[in-house]
């Protein structure tokens, strides 16, 4: 039987590839199938090692050719598998799946292969964050354009930013965090969780009842249980799960997005190899292929993250069947899914390129313009009217902007701001040696430094540095990613 398909397999992981493999999904089968013939042999039930040591020898060695024929012929995949299994096992069949229903092997096993997908996840998030947090302190104080609304705004810097894009990795991280730590196992619990088969095996004995769940759970690696569950676990649970990758899947593609704007000015740049071709038709291209691919990879990834809650909503009384198929693509296509997303961002945030000459010169012919706000705080604080100082300055701008479009023609804007300030009637804002006899509110001094970029940044390096040992570090020390070289992108 061929493994899961899926076209996700051409960037995701071969680890996260191999949670969801054929191999893992119906080997876990097995291995819910002798955790439950242990528990029952070890509570003494007439299960014996034999057939225990039987069921683990060929816990791997399926045949699914086998079981495809038989799951053709009875429409049931968890009987085909168990029926298989029993051939090779003369012995345990006749103790196989005892008192057990089809969701006790499949819910524990999508649980399992979720817990370790989540590991999974959570590690490579962390490494991404780091990459960028040593990012972040390196160009903590070289100050770029802002922006807001894509309209240029007050400096801020590289490093700031990039501590941005990892924060909303963090604040991602924790919901995932909080998610896989709280996972718990479906159990045993029988056909409609009543748990009614295994007391009737047990003979009525809630305690041995009990016993017998915890020693199921801890074999399965789980040391929690759902409280009440119909036939399945609450299916609510994918639901947080999913949605919870999908925050790391929308703090993956604002990054990108960012980048390709970033590639646009040419200021940040992701990795391009030399022999990297951009385009067919252009040969000068330098394309934002990467950060592209996390968008495209991203929307599918929210898309699908959004199902489970569907799912959940339209489950009847103690479960329908509406669920199954669904689930089958949309849990290993979302963790395959961010995987291969955090691949890519790994790989941009490694290789990062910063221009520093264009971010200066993109931030210096705006810079004039961000100089109005501490042109305002100034004479403000010095007594000036707030409001009437905000509307000359406005006037001004718009005004230099015109003629800039229009005419081509760029002014001293700081020069510009000197003169329409002490022009008659408005006097007290500023005192130029022309109008001596000014009240002064504003003097030459005041315009001093007003193009020094580091003049604008505020406590950006501050923030940065606060960040990384307050938030990353932590992290890091939890996790202990490799953050190593990562290899390059297989396309």
């Amino acid at each position: 039987m061929a493994d899961y398909k899926s076209a996700l397999n051409r960037y995701a992981s071969e680890k996260m590839k191999e949670v969801f493999s054929t191999e893992k999904k119906f080997s876990t089968w097995r291995r819910c199938w002798i955790a439950l013939a242990e528990a029952q042999h070890e509570i003494g039930l007439n299960v014996t090692q034999e057939q225990i040591d039987e069921l683990k020898k060929y816990q791997h060695d399926i045949d699914y050719d086998k079981a495809k024929e038989i799951e053709k012929e009875i429409r049931h995949d968890v009987m085909a598998h168990a029926k298989t299994y029993g051939e090779k096992c003369p012995d345990a069949k006749g103790i196989i799946h005892w008192g057990a229903t089809s969701m006790f092997v499949c819910d524990n096993t999508e649980l399992m292969q979720m817990r370790d997908g989540l590991e999974i996840i959570t590690k490579k998030t962390a490494k991404v964050i780091g990459l960028l947090a040593n990012f972040a302190e390196m160009y903590k104080d070289l100050p770029c354009l802002g922006y807001t609304h894509y309209q240029p705004a007050q400096p801020v810097t590289v490093g700031k930013r990039a501590a941005m894009w990892a924060n909303d990795l963090v604040e991602a991280l924790y919901g995932m965090e909080h998610v896989r730590d709280n996972l718990k196992a479906r159990g045993i619990r029988g056909a409609t969780g009543t748990n009614d088969s295994f007391l009737t095996i047990l003979g009525g004995d809630r305690e041995k009842l009990k016993k017998l769940q915890e020693i199921v759970c801890e074999k399965l690696g789980f040391d929690q249980v759902y409280s009440v569950i119909g036939q399945t676990y609450p299916r609510i649970v994918d639901a947080q799960i999913l949605s919870a990758l999908g925050v790391a899947a929308a703090a993956s593609s604002k990054f990108g997005n960012d980048m390709r704007i970033l590639m646009h000015e040419q200021e940040v740049e992701e990795p391009f190899s030399k022999t990297q071709v951009g385009s067919s038709a252009m040969p000068y291209k330098r394309n934002p292929m990467r950060s592209e691919r996390i968008g495209a990879l991203a929307r599918h990834v929210i898309q699908l993250s959004e199902e489970p809650l569907t799912t959940a909503a339209e489950q009847w009384l103690e479960r329908s069947l509406d669920d199954s198929a669904a689930r089958r693509f949309y849990i290993p296509e979302t963790f395959l899914g961010l995987d291969s997303i955090l691949n890519i961002y790994s790989n941009i945030a490694e290789g990062l390129v910063v221009n520093p000459k264009i971010i200066e010169k993109n931030l210096m012919d705006k810079l004039p313009f961000m100089s109005t706000e501490k042109i305002l705080m100034k004479a403000v604080e010095k007594g000036g009217d707030r409001q009437e100082i905000h509307e000359i300055i406005r006037e001004t701008s718009h005004q230099a902007v015109k003629k800039r479009k229009e005419e081509g023609i760029q002014e001293d804007l700081i020069e510009l701001f000197k003169i329409d300030l002490a022009k008659d009637g408005l006097k007290k804002y500023i005192s130029l040696p022309e109008t001596k006899d000014s009240i002064r509110v504003l003097e030459e001094s005041d315009f001093k430094d007003l193009l020094d970029p580091k003049n604008y940044i505020g406590d950006c390096a501050e923030q940065v540095e606060e960040f990384n040992a307050e938030i990353v570090k932590p992290i890091i020390e939890k996790y202990n990613p490799d953050l190593g070289d990562v290899k390059d992108l297989n396309v």
